[in-house]
């Protein structure tokens, strides 16, 4: 299927790897023109230069701190500087420090709500304008299954991200008219680096854990980054573009709820 993503204007952030980079690696085989954006420079113009190896595509690395205001507003304004344009936005970061709720001061939860909470405020508000003007666009946040069906010592990352498809939810209702989709999609277990690091530090051993995990999914595996980097372009693309307000988990059936 072609997703008609030739020509459009994407913002990835975390672009560096795992999901992130994923992600940049779909639009940018689609056609689009992507920016992606992470903290360690040296990682991130690596991971450019793979991503215009593997795809051919446009490729515009910007090292920021999606945790900084004046990042999120500079990485807009040379995106749009360079691009002409911005026609989608994937609000994407790796997750705060796991443990216990009672555990974390509050410097532990400001810093996640900067970093989950508003990192994606910012952005927005820095994006719609550009969008706008476009005549429209797709805004696309990527949370985890853990913000709806919480999971112990997840507190951080699941309150923060609870408030982002809040956030998500309200705004769709109120920039739909401007042809923009706010779409969020809330990842199970995915096979990335920081999963596996969560793996090798467990007492179980990395592969008890994989396998008990695998038990708890009725898909039977652990997913992939393709798994919701596809997803994704279906819903930044004209294809998705009546799909708005929903928060949608990639998970293999791990979440038990109907809702």
């Amino acid at each position: 299927m072609n997703l008609e993503l030739q020509g459009k204007v994407a913002i990835v952030g975390g672009g560096s790897k795992g999901i992130g980079f994923g992600i940049a690696r779909v639009l940018a085989g689609e056609g689009a023109t992507v920016a992606i954006s992470a903290r360690r420079q040296a990682e991130l113009e690596a991971a450019a230069a793979d991503l215009r190896q593997r795809t051919g595509g446009t490729i515009v690395p910007i090292t920021a701190d999606c945790r900084r205001a004046d990042d999120c507003r500079r990485v807009v304004a040379e995106v749009a500087a360079r691009c002409g344009g911005i026609d989608i936005l994937v609000n994407n970061d790796g997750a705060p420090p796991l443990g216990e709720a009672l555990s974390f001061d509050d410097t532990a939860w400001e810093r996640a709500v900067e970093q989950n909470l508003l990192y994606v405020t910012r952005m927005v508000r820095e994006v719609v304008p550009h969008m706008r003007a476009r005549g429209g666009g797709s805004i696309l946040n990527i949370t985890a299954v853990s913000a709806i069906q919480p999971i112990a010592g997840f507190a951080l990352s699941a309150s923060t991200w609870a408030g982002v498809i809040g956030y998500a939810k309200t705004l769709s209702l109120e920039i739909g008219r401007d042809g923009i989709n706010v779409n969020t999609i809330c990842p199970g277990y995915i096979d990335t680096s920081r999963l596996r690091k969560v793996f090798a530090a467990s007492d179980e051993g990395a592969e008890a854990v994989q396998q008990r995990l695998r038990a708890e999914i009725p898909m039977n595996r652990i997913g992939s980054v393709d798994d919701v980097a596809n997803l994704v372009a279906l819903l930044v693309s004209p294809k998705g573009s009546y799909i708005t307000g929903t928060a949608i988990q990639v998970d293999g059936g791990l979440l038990r709820a109907t809702r």
